[in-house]
């Protein structure tokens, strides 16, 4: 009879020994539990948006081409990066053949000018004798056409210095436009034919973007829309809608919308950005973006309960707009989700809300 009375003692004092152990591991869960600040999803009104990507490019090119051949160039007045006016002289080329053959033109017309005098003057001289008869009709027919060879003549020459005066003015090269030069082809002592390139320019400096969207939205996208882009220094830049895309890529399925960005917002060329095109409001329950917590390839919030123990809540995420985060699904407004420290918390974790005794 006294070894049951033995085993219950002794198990009695087993536990006696467990008991202050246990209630340590409960006080070490405890302390170890974070301290943290709880957020409301809120409601907002945000615009729907579609997501672009594409090149900076330049609104319009323009070629700056000699308009003269054999001609060699003397001075080249612009570079690459040079900010250029419309008329601004560029290049200039030798001008000794041309101005000779200028001033061999002026004397070809002078001439004809002298032979127009004195065929008119014959001319003249035969109609007033046409009606006495001392004249052959002949010899009267001959002095008047004399008169027409003659102002034709002259025509033709002078029509012949216009275009030495052209060929001279084409000796200076200028600017077509207000620009940006972003290529130079022209080299000094270069001969050159007419047609060539010589520079290569952004108009006006105006740079636009080239967004690429999914076609099924282009229904929905129309000029004037506002956009937002993620400019290549981190900035965000805002753009307008200028032109959809008439076509459609048949391998993408993606169609070009072209943006007008900014006068004083003017990036480099060439840089590949992403952005989003705004369609309409609609209402969109957020969170801070601090709330969400990303493992797995899975999205999650921690909502905390009455009994400050936190829960893993699996949300499905939408926009994203100034450090807030839509959530589409997971949680409703009257959930109070850890805004930060979820990547240290667990399922089930008892957490101090910060501000509450």
């Amino acid at each position: 009879m006294r070894k049951p009375s033995g085993i219950f003692a002794t198990a009695l004092i087993a536990v006696a020994l467990l008991l202050p152990l246990r209630s340590a591991v409960a006080d070490q869960a405890a302390a170890a539990a974070l301290t943290v600040s709880l957020a409301a999803p809120a409601e907002r009104d945000w615009p729907e948006t579609v997501p672009a990507s594409g090149w900076l490019k330049p609104w319009q090119e323009a070629i700056i081409a000699s308009e003269t051949s054999g001609l060699r160039i003397t001075e080249i007045l612009a570079d690459v990066g040079s900010v250029v006016k419309k008329g601004q002289t560029l290049v200039l080329m030798s001008q000794d053949s041309v101005q000779a053959d200028l001033r061999k033109q002026e004397a070809a017309v002078v001439t004809a000018k002298a032979n127009l005098t004195k065929a008119k003057a014959n001319a003249d001289r035969a109609r007033q004798l046409q009606p006495s008869g001392a004249l052959a009709d002949e010899k009267i027919v001959e002095y008047l056409a004399d008169e027409q060879t003659a102002a034709a003549s002259l025509q033709s020459e002078e029509a012949a210095l216009d275009s030495q005066k052209i060929k001279l003015d084409q000796t200076t090269v200028t600017a077509v436009d207000d620009g940006l030069i972003t290529s130079r082809s022209a080299e000094l002592g270069a001969v050159v034919s007419s047609g060539s390139e010589l520079f290569r320019m952004v108009r006006q400096q105006r740079v636009e973007w080239q967004a690429e969207v999914s076609a099924r939205y282009l229904s929905r996208i129309s000029e004037g829309l506002r956009v937002d882009i993620d400019g290549p220094d981190g900035r965000r830049i805002q753009g307008k809608v200028r032109l959809v895309g008439p076509s459609i890529d048949t391998n993408t399925s993606r169609a070009i919308v072209y943006v007008t960005l900014p006068q004083d917002v003017q990036p480099r060329t060439g840089l590949y950005v992403t952005g989003t095109v705004e369609l309409r409001t609609t209402p969109a329950l957020t969170v801070p973006e601090t709330a969400i917590v990303f493992r797995d390839g899975i999205n999650y919030v921690f909502a905390v309960g009455e009994d400050k123990r936190v829960k893993r809540v699996r949300v499905e995420t939408g926009r994203r707009n100034d450090g807030e985060v839509e959530i589409i699904s997971g949680i409703d407004k009257s959930a109070r989700v850890v805004t930060s420290g979820g990547a240290f918390l667990s399922d089930n974790d008892l957490v101090k809300v910060a501000g509450e005794g």
